[in-house]
């Protein structure tokens, strides 16, 4: 367990310094990969590509098919996706409805590499096992019409719930927050007025097309215009 601790710690505080590097540093310094993101954030201590975290989760973490918060979620790979993707739940609106928090994934301003936190994301697979998904995507300020096929989610351990209740959960939370807050500080330098705030707005301005395409999720009726193309 102390040596768990440690290197969730250890990852957690190495990005913590990547994120905090001078403002004039190379691109490299500021740009996130998904795969160290969530792993920093998700306490999910499992390396390489994200099309291989399914798999090398077998035997050491419990997965499944029902999200929940801290848990990561695991896209195929695609055509245009062909490492895959993994993403970490921030929380649980609906069974079909919630929100993630993961790394370079829309382009904000041209660029990849960005944090985003808390976006929408849809389970709009015929059974709602969370096999197809719809993210939102920053660029189109929607959800688009993409879908993305995923494995499912993996679960933290008991490893990283004892250490989400015991008293180094403050040292590693606050390693966190200061992580997403200095990323978002310089996604907002980058793209002056574009915070998190700003970012809640243009999901709060696409209310009715994420409505309807919850209705459409759960076989009612849908009214309105095409989505856009992601």
């Amino acid at each position: 367990m102390v040596k768990r601790t440690k290197t969730v710690l250890g990852s957690i505080a190495a990005a913590a310094v990547v994120v905090l590097a001078p403002a004039g540093g190379a691109v490299a310094d500021t740009y996130w990969q998904c795969v160290p993101f969530a792993r920093m954030i998700s306490g999910v201590q499992i390396f390489g590509d994200a099309w291989t975290w399914w798999k090398q989760a077998a035997g050491k973490y419990e997965t499944g098919f029902t999200p929940k918060a801290g848990a990561v979620l695991c896209f195929k790979p695609t055509g245009k996706m062909k490492l895959g993707h993994v993403a970490v739940v921030s929380q649980v609106l609906t069974d079909r409805v919630i929100q993630i928090t993961h790394a370079n994934w829309s382009r904000i301003n041209g660029t990849r590499g960005q944090i985003e936190r808390d976006v929408t994301v849809i389970d709009v697979s015929p059974e709602g096992d969370w096999s197809e998904v719809k993210v939102w995507y920053d660029p189109i300020g929607d959800l688009g019409t993409t879908t993305y096929p995923t494995h499912g989610f993996i679960y933290q351990d008991a490893t990283a719930t004892t250490l989400a209740k015991s008293g180094l959960s403050t040292a590693q939370n606050t390693a966190v927050s200061v992580a997403q807050n200095a990323a978002n500080q310089m996604v907002a330098a980058v793209r002056p007025g574009s915070g998190p705030l700003q970012m809640l707005g243009q999901a709060a301005d696409a209310t009715d097309r994420i409505a309807a395409l919850i209705q459409a999720a759960a076989g009612q009726p849908v009214s309105g215009g095409d989505q856009a193309e992601q």
